[in-house]
Formats: C-alpha cells, sequence, structure tokens
C-alpha cells in the first residue's frame, strides 16, 4: 500500500460521499487541513451536495452516476465558481479511476449496498489503504475481498462502529490464540420495546426514525430488523477470522459499548464512546495514531447505567435468518443481502409491509441459499442478479 509519510498530506478518496458516512468523513478531514487532501469525491444523484462538497474540498476527480447527472454537475460547479481543474466523470471506469490512481492513498469505501463492490474490490487489487463502510464487499463477496485484499497487499480497516470496536480490542486487529469470542452490541432500533402486534402495521418513517444514530434510510430499516446486526456477524466472521460459533450479538439500547472481546482468561475488553460515527472514521483514517474527530468526551456519570440483554429472535427474526447465512457459508450470505435490499426497497415504497422484509428474505434465501459463491465477482455478481430478481418475484406476489 502506500507509504503513510507523517510529513506528506495523505489523499483520499470518498467513495459514498453524500451519505452519512461520507459526510462524517469529509467533516473528520476538514479538521486536519494540512494532514489530508481530498483526490477524489463520488456520489449517485445528490448532485447539489456533491458540488458544495467540491467547492469546499477541491477535489482532482469527482464521479457520479450517469452522464446527465455529470452535465448538472458541471453547470453547478461553474455557476458557484469551483475549480476548472476538477475532473468530471460518470459510470464504473471512473469510479475505478478515482481509487486506483496512484496518487491515492485511502478509499473510504462507503458507498452502500451492492452497488459498492466493484469500486471496493478495485480499491483492494491497487493496494490501497481501505476504510471499509460498505459490508456488502465481505457479505458478498468475503472470500474474492481478502484474496484481492492479498494480491493487492491492500491494508482494511473497518468503519461500522461495532467492527471498529472490535479491532481496537484485539491485539493487530485480528483474533488469535486466546480469543474466546466477539460480542457486537446492537442498540435494538426503534422497536425494542413496541408490542409484538403492533409491529405489523409500522410505517417507513417509523422504521427510519433511530433513537441514537443518525443514518441513512436503508440502514435504518436495517437496524430496525436486526438484518444491519446479522449483516454484521458475517462481516466480522470474514474481518476477523473467527468461526460462527465464536460471534455473539448483545442489545445494549445506549449504544454506548459498541462491541466486546472475550479472552480465555476470563478478561473481557470493550470500546466505548458516544454514537458518533466520526470516532471509528478518525481512528482508522489515522491508525494508528489518535487525532480529534470533533466527537464530545463521554461522560459515563451522564450516562449513568448500561443496560445488556440477550436479542429477541422473535422480534427481529433478519437476526435469525443472517446467522443461517453465516452457518449455510457458500453463496448464502450473497442471496440474503440480496433478498434483503429488494425488500427493504420495496418496504421503503410502501409496496410490503414491516414483516414482509423478513419473510420476502426468507423465501428466497430458502430457495437459492444453496448456490455457491463462486470464486470470482462475476460470479458473485451473477449470483446476487439471480437472488434479486427472485425477491422481486416474492415481493410482488406478498403485494399483490
Amino acid at each position: 500500500m502506500p507509504s503513510m509519510n507523517a510529513a506528506d498530506p495523505q489523499w483520499v478518496t470518498v467513495l459514498g460521499a453524500t451519505g452519512s458516512i461520507g459526510c462524517s468523513t469529509l467533516e473528520v478531514i476538514a479538521l486536519h487541513p494540512k494532514r489530508y487532501r481530498v483526490f477524489a469525491l463520488t456520489g449517485h444523484r445528490q448532485v447539489d451536495l456533491l458540488a458544495r462538497q467540491c467547492v469546499r474540498f477541491a477535489p482532482r476527480q469527482v464521479v457520479v452516476a450517469d452522464a446527465a447527472a455529470a452535465a448538472q454537475l458541471r453547470d453547478l460547479l461553474a455557476a458557484l465558481g469551483a475549480s476548472s481543474e476538477i475532473q468530471v466523470g460518470y459510470g464504473r471506469e471512473a469510479l475505478e479511476r478515482a481509487v486506483a490512481d496512484p496518487q491515492v492513498d485511502s478509499v473510504m469505501a462507503a458507498i452502500v449496498g451492492a452497488a459498492g463492490l466493484e469500486p471496493t474490490l478495485a480499491a483492494a487489487r491497487s493496494g490501497k489503504r481501505i476504510l471499509l463502510a460498505n459490508k456488502e464487499a465481505l457479505v458478498m463477496a468475503g472470500e474474492v475481498f481478502l484474496a484481492a485484499c492479498r494480491s493487492g497487499a491492500a491494508d482494511v480497516l473497518p468503519i461500522d462502529s461495532e467492527h471498529n470496536a472490535v479491532f481496537q480490542c484485539l491485539p493487530q486487529g485480528r483474533a488469535g490464540p486466546g480469543v474466546r469470542r466477539i460480542v457486537l452490541t446492537a442498540s435494538g432500533g426503534p422497536f425494542r420495546d413496541m408490542a409484538l402486534a403492533q409491529m405489523a402495521s409500522v410505517t417507513p418513517e417509523q422504521a427510519c426514525a433511530h433513537p441514537n444514530w443518525s443514518m441513512g434510510r436503508k440502514i435504518s430499516v436495517d437496524s430496525a430488523t436486526m438484518m444491519n446486526k446479522g449483516l454484521e456477524l458475517i462481516e466480522a466472521h470474514y474481518l476477523f477470522g473467527v468461526p460462527a460459533a465464536a460471534l455473539e450479538v448483545l442489545v445494549h439500547p445506549q449504544s454506548i459499548v459498541h462491541s466486546l472481546v472475550e479472552y480465555d482468561d476470563g478478561s473481557m475488553l470493550a470500546q466505548l464512546g458516544n454514537p458518533d460515527m466520526r470516532t471509528p472514521i478518525a481512528h482508522a483514517l489515522a491508525y494508528p495514531e489518535r487525532i480529534a474527530s470533533g466527537v464530545e468526551p463521554l461522560s459515563l456519570a451522564c450516562v449513568g447505567s448500561l443496560d445488556f440483554e440477550e436479542p429477541d429472535m422473535v422480534r427481529f427474526p433478519c437476526l435469525r435468518l443472517a446467522r443461517e447465512a453465516l452457518h449455510a457459508g457458500a453463496g448464502a450470505p450473497c442471496v440474503l443481502n440480496a433478498a434483503n435490499e429488494v425488500a427493504v426497497a420495496a418496504f421503503l415504497a410502501n409496496q410490503i409491509g414491516f414483516g414482509g422484509i423478513a419473510a420476502v428474505s426468507a423465501q428466497v434465501l430458502d430457495r437459492c441459499g444453496t448456490r455457491e459463491a463462486g470464486q470470482s465477482v462475476e460470479a458473485v455478481l451473477a449470483l446476487d442478479r439471480e437472488a434479486r430478481a427472485l425477491a422481486h418475484q416474492v415481493a410482488g406476489e406478498l403485494a399483490r
């Protein structure tokens, strides 16, 4: 990977710059203007926000979804008086150039969903320091992604608050002899205490109203179903090299303890902090150093108490499905991820109810979860397409 000479500024590409993780990343970078420079920003269709980010951070490149968005962005940049040297591109090839350029040191991989897989793989092949917020790279294609990291000598630092916490509690960031188990904490989302009978009628607005974290709509729904935590179990399996039996989930409503590692001698190490994604972002950007993140210090006296409980698998069937996919291995995690993305989109569009997310995911996992994932990105994407097509069919039947 590129050298990290502290005397030279690090050049960072932010994939998914207009999402919540991307915006938080730019906030941390803005606190350290001599230490970091933005090489490229990418966004999908929030062109207005992306244009304002370009004016503030003056990236070398900016990438959007298609030619129409690129034309709109060029007009906005001209109107805002942005540097004429910013190169505007669009599409897959432009995304891969934005991460593979030799000048890039670090890549924040924060594109939500399967769309982030290919540019994250390009960063791995190019030997970058990957700040991994896109869990689908591991959930969909864990073996393929890790092989690409090994061949490119890429360095992977987790950004999810739970995985970043585990990383901080493990020597060299990987489980080895003496580690008994890894425990990921979960807030329980907005429906932790809701009567089960009421959950069938919850709305997208209710599901997106997370009590502790500010996130995008898709991830907020995943938190409400606890599918997010299930996918994080799969991600932890690949990130830290631990078997499914050594991975557990605890519901922790305060979101102060971000995860724990238990050792054979009875010690349990935990990472604590206010629920703010700028903390893991700052940790990964500067690792192994520590820098200011802009997050308020945690006051344990003000928090008062910390509560923990076992997750309710009846209330959160998506967590059970993710565990089943993890134990099944092969293509099951890829299939589950695809089905969930389709089901969440249908729920957000008011086409199916909240309970339909688990129902669609379960049917798709049951019908094609035994497929092999394959050892290439092409095979993974083919399985992803097959699972999505089936999920659209099942969701359509459920809607009728």
